[in-house]
């Protein structure tokens, strides 16, 4: 087996008959492409990784995740140090390493862009132990992922994203974090009250919304980005900087290239990689593996 696409049918609020179609086309295009390899569809949480690392351990060259950043994530872990690569099919709400790779939204034109594309190996971020390929992080957006998961996969979709956004911003907690940084840049060990932390491989959380501009998935490096607790009002004035790819010239952001990092606070924190919500603390270590990934787009 030389490829193998492995769908989440539910991925951007899709439905398992979706799935079926998903699957026929991806047969379909691999065929034409005279390639061999294998279809799966995910029956549940998890499944993808596990279909992953089986058709890495048979032999396969190309892995292709068809779904959202969690899929994605699942994928690429499980290929984190094989010879196999990765590729993506934008498929969920986000779509945050689909569109920094420039992958268009249209499956048939993605299969083939991945098939033909050029192979290059990627960094690989790490949060608490669990692997990540774009943007990791504490606050805010951790707590979005919390929520966003909570509702189920079936229900999910960029508009249901943005409501529960809105939503939120309304009662969020700001919470105080000590940051020791492993610094690239001068950046020293401080204490913040802030609306979020991430850790970006990639620039963008997705949709647009590049949190770290100047990030590369392939520097050995990872851009810290700290949004202090500023009061809603200032929250808001910075949304279209973030848009607009100037977020790092907003009040009350700041940003660094690090290669690690320690995030502390008082009790438990709810972070998420690559949109997927954990639990741990008090400390969360991160890390960065140096083109531990390859990748084809």
């Amino acid at each position: 087996m030389s490829v193998a696409i492995i769908i989440n049918p539910l991925s951007g609020g899709a439905s398992p008959s979706k799935g079926r179609r998903r699957a026929e086309l991806a047969a379909d295009a691999l065929a034409k492409a005279g390639e061999q390899g294998d279809v799966f569809v995910t029956e549940r949480r998890g499944h993808a990784g596990e279909l992953a690392t089986a058709s890495a351990r048979r032999g396969a060259r190309l892995v292709i995740a068809w779904g959202g950043d969690g899929t994605v994530n699942e994928v690429a872990t499980a290929l984190v140090g094989t010879s196999a690569a990765l590729g993506v099919i934008p498929a969920g709400s986000g779509n945050g390493l689909a569109r920094m790779l420039g992958m268009p939204p249209n499956p048939t034109r993605a299969i083939g862009r991945i098939l033909n594309g050029s192979q290059r190996a990627i960094d690989v971020g790490d949060i608490d132990g669990h692997p990540f390929v774009n943007v990791a992080g504490v606050g805010f957006d951790a707590h979005i992922a919390g929520a966003f998961a909570a509702i189920g996969r079936a229900r999910r979709g960029f508009l249901r994203y943005g409501a529960i956004v809105i939503c939120q911003l309304r009662t969020y907690e700001c919470r105080t974090y000590t940051v020791a940084l492993d610094p690239l840049d001068d950046c020293t060990t401080t204490t913040h009250r802030a609306f979020l932390l991430s850790f970006a491989n990639g620039r963008q959380w997705g949709n647009g919304a590049i949190i770290a501009p100047s990030a590369e998935l392939d520097d050995g490096a990872l851009e810290a980005v700290v949004v202090e607790d500023r009061g809603r009002g200032a929250v808001l004035r910075s949304v279209p900087r973030l848009f607009a790819g100037t977020i790092a010239g907003a009040p009350g952001v700041s940003i660094c290239r690090i290669q690690s990092a320690m995030v502390s606070g008082d009790g438990p924190l709810l972070y998420h990689a690559d949109g997927e919500p954990h639990v741990g603390g008090p400390s969360l270590r991160v890390s960065i593996r140096p083109l531990a990934l390859q990748i084809r787009a």
